[in-house]
């Protein structure tokens, strides 16, 4: 319910489901009158249930997701409350996110699959989570329909990996909202940085503090600093692990290793390069299909040499630890994930860490209580205490209890198969060519089939034509087969020229089956075992961020030069956010009221209009207003009485007022239209309307003008053009 005054003021709230004053992953809610965002929906490394469980609480209002980048940091649980939860609703992303996206998803659960039993969501959830993704390109505007009709939304290059987003969501007329994480302003090997020229001045920003009191160094100095570390741990006979994500960061550093072995001048052919994670294959494909999402560098170099950037000449992809053992030593290894709470990094850990000559490399601050996070806090660290997970194959006992589970089971669904045919077969019953149903009140019917004897007789036969039948003389039992022809004549039946040699014929089949029984692999039955041990850390540990974000300073003089009118502050420390709420206060003079900093659970209203409020309609009062169309709206008048609601929602009730209370209204004259279009709406009609001094003359004898009140007024003679100019005028308005 709004005033006229504010028409064209929007409803805006916004709910922190997950990342606001802590370091979780980014999940909000953002509602635009009635149409519910869910802004990104991360999981961490742990799987927290926290976030699943405020989901939960809402899942009924969300109306659309929004994106903004591939990894499980923005997008893990969106497996679940698709597939567990039945979220249904578009969700939209750039073509890379939606590509990058499911390896993440594949990646991470192949790597939790390959060590325990993981069943919080399947790779079926994946696919069908990611068949409701809608792929839109940069700076491609998307109108919402239905119940989203006057939204858009746009998304921009936020620079922090392939695809991610900066959303740009606006209302019709009304208030621009911009929602802005994890971006990157610098521009790297394979990436151009953020852009904000779209976007300066919005009614709302919605941003995060992760960096804010961050100070980075420059790019060749991390390049520099990660080049030393490598060759020196090589150059002494050493091994080393680089920890990093699936299809994001991992694509910088790759490039980096690429370029740098490429340089025969500094000796790098002799140590080798490794990309390991379960879908690195396709990764780097996709990345080979994307130069055109990546920076002009990367597009100039693959126009003109012709060689796509992905092509790696010195980088080994692999799979699993098998295809990684082939690759000669001393070697550099790229591994998923960066927590090290599971995948191949994690495996690779176990193995290298004893070794004093091996290095691990941190490249990205993961969740707090992650084996990463724990060791990049306390890099000197010389033991820790570590889950020893892994998948082995069922043996005696276990293996003979297995194979009888899997043949009572075998057993059930064939018992199930056959009662499943016989209530199929006992629904219709054929009795020589005539179907007779079985109902309760007609007895079931047990013809039995006839045999084939020399005499045959008529019993059993359904006599129903009126016609005299031909006679039926005794006779043996032939079966006539009917030729069936077709427009090339008769068809080609295989078995007349098939050959019967029954040695041949073994061959085949056996040649079939060594055929079948390597396409269809066995199921190798397994379990899951886990110890806990006490791993001794010999090998060196660093951390070299190159997580892709920018840092405290850039961020602030990003903030000054955007201007935001309200700015929401998520997804940092409380003392990260603390000082960005201060910088915006102090630095950039903003009203304290317009800077909201909330905590998870905590809604905020940031309605641009002070009055302005949501209220419920009752269908009695609905059914009693008459609407009258206004442009692309229906507007009505409204006599009610507001009654404060309890539930949960807590939004006010308008109800109708009894007859005697309403008093009445004068007409209200809405959308005036403009006289230059008034005057084509006359000419069409059949009047002659010409501009006499700014006066809109009708037929010469009516006088359409605006006042300088900005209101429309007609004077003229009291006569039948007078009358039908008044009532053309009058169908230009919603009068209500």
């Amino acid at each position: 319910f709004k005033s006229r005054r504010e028409l064209m003021t929007s409803i805006i709230k916004f709910t922190a489901l997950s990342g606001a004053k802590t370091e979780s992953p980014p999940c909000y809610l953002l509602q635009v009158d009635d149409f519910c965002f869910l802004l990104d929906c991360g999981w961490d490394e742990r799987f927290n249930t926290t976030v699943i469980e405020n989901i939960k609480r809402h899942i009924h209002q969300i109306d659309a997701i929004l994106l903004s980048h591939p990894d499980v940091v923005h997008l893990g649980a969106l497996p679940y409350i698709v597939g567990k939860l039945g979220l249904k609703c578009p969700a939209y992303a750039t073509v890379p996110v939606y590509k990058m996206g499911q390896m993440f998803m594949y990646d991470l659960y192949q790597s939790h699959h390959n060590s325990e039993e993981f069943d919080l969501f399947s790779l079926d959830d994946v696919d069908t989570a990611f068949d409701q993704v809608v792929q839109v390109k940069y700076s491609q505007t998307v109108q919402l329909k239905g119940k989203g009709h006057g939204l858009t939304i746009t998304p921009f290059a936020a620079g922090h990996m392939v695809g991610g987003s900066i959303w740009k969501i606006v209302k019709e007329g009304e208030e621009e909202i911009v929602y802005a994480v994890d971006y990157n302003h610098k521009k790297e090997r394979h990436l151009d940085g953020a852009v904000f020229d779209n976007l300066s001045r919005p009614h709302l920003l919605i941003t995060d503090a992760y960096n804010a009191k961050s100070v980075q160094a420059r790019r060749k100095e991390r390049d520099k600093a990660l080049l030393d570390k490598i060759v020196n741990t090589l150059r002494k006979n050493g091994n080393v692990l680089i920890a990093v994500d699936t299809a994001g960061r991992v694509l910088e550093l790759s490039q980096l290793l690429d370029q740098m072995w490429r340089h025969q001048e500094l000796g790098f052919g002799a140590y080798s390069i490794a990309l390991l994670n379960n879908v690195s294959y396709n990764v780097v494909e996709f990345a080979k299909s994307q130069v055109e999402w990546m920076s002009e560098k990367l597009m100039r170099m693959f126009e003109d040499s012709r060689t796509n950037p992905f092509q790696f000449q010195h980088i080994t992809v692999c799979h699993n630890l098998e295809e990684l053992a082939k690759v000669s030593n001393p070697k550099a290894v790229l591994a998923s994930t960066p927590d090290m709470d599971c995948g191949f990094s994690r495996d690779l850990f176990i193995q290298w860490c004893t070794n004093p000559h091996n290095s691990i490399i941190f490249t990205s601050k993961t969740a707090h209580g992650t084996i990463a996070r724990t060791l990049i806090e306390n890099l000197k660290v010389t033991s820790i205490d570590m889950d020893i997970r892994q998948r082995v194959l069922l043996q005696g006992v276990e293996l003979e209890e297995y194979r009888i589970r899997e043949k009572e089971k075998a057993a059930e669904e064939t018992n199930k198969d056959k009662e499943l045919m016989s209530d199929e077969s006992d629904e219709e019953m054929e009795v020589e060519g005539v179907v007779l149903p079985t109902t309760p009140t007609t007895p079931r019917l047990t013809f039995k089939p006839p045999k084939h004897d020399l005499m045959m007789t008529d019993e059993g036969k359904a006599r129903s034509s009126f016609f005299k039948q031909a006679k039926c003389f005794p006779m043996y039992h032939f079966k006539d087969d009917k030729l069936k022809w077709d427009e090339y004549g008769e068809p080609i039946r295989h078995e007349d020229y098939q050959i019967n040699d029954i040695s041949l014929m073994e061959k085949r089949d056996d040649e079939q089956k060594d055929y079948d029984s390597e396409q269809v692999p066995k199921i190798i039955p397994t379990k899951c075992v886990s110890e806990k041990q006490t791993i001794p850390v010999r090998g060196s540990l660093s951390f070299i961020d190159f997580e892709g974000r920018s840092d405290g300073d850039s961020i602030k003089r990003i903030l000054s030069m955007m201007k935001p009118r309200q700015l929401i502050i998520v997804h940092g420390s409380p003392e990260a956010t603390a000082s960005l709420v201060k910088f915006a206060c102090n630095n950039m003079n903003m009203d304290p009221n317009k800077v909201f900093a909330p905590s998870v659970g905590e809604s905020v209203d940031a309605t641009t209009e002070s009055c302005i409020y949501q209220v419920k309609l009752t269908d009695a009062l609905i059914s009693g207003v008459n609407f009258a169309q206004a442009k692309d709206a229906e507007l009505g008048w409204v006599d009610g009485q507001i009654y404060m609601n309890d539930g949960v929602d807590g939004i006010p009730i308008l109800d109708i007022l009894s007859q005697p209370q309403v008093t009445g209204h004068q007409n209200v004259f809405i959308n005036p239209p403009r006289l230059s279009d008034f005057k084509n709406i006359l000419t069409k009609a059949g009047i002659k309307a010409e501009f006499c001094g700014g006066v809109l003359v009708c037929n010469g004898v009516v006088a359409v003008r605006r006042t300088e009140g900005g209101k429309i007024g007609i004077e003229g003679c009291v006569c039948d053009d007078y009358y039908k100019v008044r009532q053309l005028l009058y169908d230009q308005f919603a009068i209500i």
